[in-house]
């Protein structure tokens, strides 16, 4: 797949976490089997996968990451799956 831009929601938190990686299904796993009981995602088990966005490159999922992270608006990211052209242009936003 690449890199990607994954973004998993807890319904224990109601909340969201944003995060890249090159091997999605293995971070899911360790999201929901956390090796350090202390990280924010060990409180939030079970996490589903929300979305995941694929990306251009490493650097294209960071930048990416960086700014859906820095909107910390849980609705703009539930907007993403009632509207797809807004994933879109983000994507296109960040593009390197």
């Amino acid at each position: 797949m690449g890199y990607c831009v994954y973004i998993l929601h807890s319904q224990k938190l109601d909340r969201f976490y944003i995060g890249m990686t090159e091997n999605l299904e293995q971070r899911i796993t360790h999201h929901n089997n956390p090796i350090d009981s202390s990280k924010f995602t060990s409180r939030g088990i079970p996490w589903e996968l929300f979305m995941a966005i694929p990306c251009q490159s490493k650097e294209h999922a960071q930048k990416l990451e960086r700014l859906i992270k820095l909107k910390k608006s849980k609705i703009f990211i539930e907007n993403f799956k009632k509207y797809p052209e807004l994933v879109e242009k983000i994507v296109k936003e960040t593009g390197i």
